[in-house]
């Protein structure tokens, strides 16, 4: 098969998800524009930051390229005449910071592909769209009975896994999805294992996983087709919005927030929770659940994208479960990913913060216990509960499920072995992670304690207590050293005191100064 003669490229070790932060350290005024030095960094470590220039007709460009989220972004806005004063440069740079500082805490924007470019270009130079097109044509090279009808341009979050809508050439009016993706940072299995593993996902039968009709790999790449699904996923549901437009169009702003009825928040939950259950009890690693990633068919929710679990992708909300050092297995990760999609099938929104403090009046108050079990800061610390916790919970233990289809999946021995030696290292990886983020995070804390003002006074006042003692324990080294010398000197009468009492007088000693012929007076100090 063609699509498998492409030589290797190996696995992408650079996550996405981790975040970038961006900090204008300096400018510079050129004879006609001025430049903003940027300092960009890479997680936690200090280390892993560089230098970009930037002018701000690139802020420009960028916010322009932005529009299509409909997000009112803080530009500064252009000025002609006089901006090349130093008054006026130092107000926009306060400016163009407060917009770097949105773009890059903002979830979806900060991880689509335009702000990673503008940051971080040397990293993300690479044409996606066109790879993708050069392995999708290979693989039609050997499988002409299909066909490709338009790229989907940007309809999901992940810079390096793309989409095409397809149709079979005999079955014209019958719409396919193709995605194609590289393997991620979190890919441990063996290309073979990975090829076997990916093939075997289309002989998998389950209620509530989306049905995929072909599916192949590489060791460069992997390709899964599906059936295209007009009404979206249940993310396009709670949004309003079209399958087909670009991602950022269709969540960053939505134009209604509402959340969905109980009844619905009822079933879907129940349906999700029993394809996790399921997933786990086979041993298969997930890790991927958002509502993005679930398909609505008829009233009955579907899983996608299980390949990016075989593949080494990381998840979308990484960058949520890696603070939180309770939250280092898989089962885990799809429960805290699951409390976040209860938020949303709820309010129609995500949450604001994470943890979350407090919750909005919801339709039962069996919403907020199961939203207060996975997302407020003590369940972060003390743990969640697990999967088949949460069926028995009062919100979903009465939901009756209809259908009787019965789960097929599949999985050799072998296999099983070496996907579960993949979830230990994607584990490990995670709890590294969460580590380096806890102890900078320490850090920090130190830090900022120790440059407090009450702190600061703190130290002054022991600076002085320390001074003052370290000057009287002088005095008395003093006093022990000349009582010692008295005392011997005393007994052969060679010491100018002797005789006196050193309590009653005040000795004044001469002298003489071989340079300068000066007699200089110098007190003997009185002891006790």
């Amino acid at each position: 098969m063609a699509f498998m003669e492409k030589p290797p490229a190996g696995k992408v070790l650079l996550d996405d998800t981790v975040p970038l932060t961006a900090q204008i350290e300096a400018s510079q005024s050129l004879h006609s524009h001025t430049e903003y030095i940027i300092r960009v960094q890479r997680g936690v470590s200090a280390e892993n930051s560089w230098q970009i220039v930037r002018r701000y007709s690139d802020f420009d460009l960028l916010n322009n390229s932005l529009q299509i989220s409909t997000l009112s972004l803080p530009l500064p806005p252009k000025k002609l005449i006089g901006n090349m004063e130093r008054e006026f440069i130092a107000e926009r740079q306060k400016g163009l910071q407060a917009y770097l500082d949105v773009i890059t805490t903002h979830h979806i924007l900060s991880n689509c592909e335009l702000v990673k470019k503008f940051l971080d270009p040397n990293s993300y130079s690479v044409n996606y769209t066109e790879i993708a097109l050069q392995h999708v044509s290979m693989f039609f090279r050997s499988e002409p009975k299909w066909e490709v009808v338009e790229p989907l341009k940007d309809i999901g979050w992940r810079i390096r896994k793309k989409y095409f809508l397809m149709k079979i050439k005999n079955q014209p009016k019958e719409r396919l999805m193709l995605s194609w993706a590289d393997p991620g940072p979190d890919k441990y299995l063996s290309d073979k294992d990975l090829q076997y593993a990916v093939k075997l996902l289309s002989s998998c039968s389950h209620p509530y996983i989306y049905k995929i009709t072909f599916a192949t790999a590489n060791e460069s790449s992997a390709l899964v087709i599906r059936p295209f699904s007009e009404k979206g996923t249940l993310k396009d549901l709670i949004y309003k919005a079209k399958p087909k437009d670009p991602f950022l169009k269709k969540y960053c702003n939505p134009k209604k927030i509402q959340g969905l009825e109980l009844q619905q928040i009822k079933t879907y939950g129940r349906q999700i929770l029993e394809v996790l259950k399921f997933l786990h009890e086979k041993g298969f690693p997930y890790g991927h659940l958002h509502s993005a990633n679930v398909m609505l068919d008829g009233d009955t929710c579907k899983l996608l994208d299980l390949e990016n679990s075989l593949l080494g992708l990381p998840s979308f909300y990484r960058s949520y479960f890696s603070q939180f050092r309770k939250i280092n297995t898989l089962e885990g990760v799809d429960v805290h990913c699951f409390g976040h999609l209860l938020y949303e099938m709820t309010y129609g929104r995500p949450p604001d913060t994470i943890p979350v403090d407090s919750f909005p009046p919801a339709p039962s108050v069996f919403v907020v216990s199961v939203l207060e079990s996975i997302l407020t800061c003590e369940a972060m610390k003390n743990g969640m509960p697990t999967v088949s916790r949460l069926l028995q919970m009062p919100l979903f233990s009465d939901v009756l499920l209809t259908n009787s289809e019965k789960p097929q999946f599949k999985i050799p021995t072998k296999l099983k072995e070496a996907l579960k030696t993949s979830k230990e290292c994607i584990e490990k990886r995670l709890t590294e992670e969460q580590k380096l983020i806890h102890q900078h995070r320490r850090l920090r804390r130190a830090q900022s304690h120790h440059g407090s003002e009450e702190e600061k006074k703190k130290r002054k006042i022991l600076a002085r207590k320390k001074s003052k003692r370290s000057a009287y324990e002088s005095g008395e080294e003093h006093s022990a050293k000349y009582s010692n010398s008295n005392n011997s000197e005393g007994e052969v009468g060679c010491h100018p005191c002797s005789g006196t009492t050193l309590k009653e007088n005040r000795i004044w000693m001469l002298k003489s100064n071989s340079l300068s012929n000066r007699k200089e007076v110098f007190p003997i100090e009185e002891y006790c």
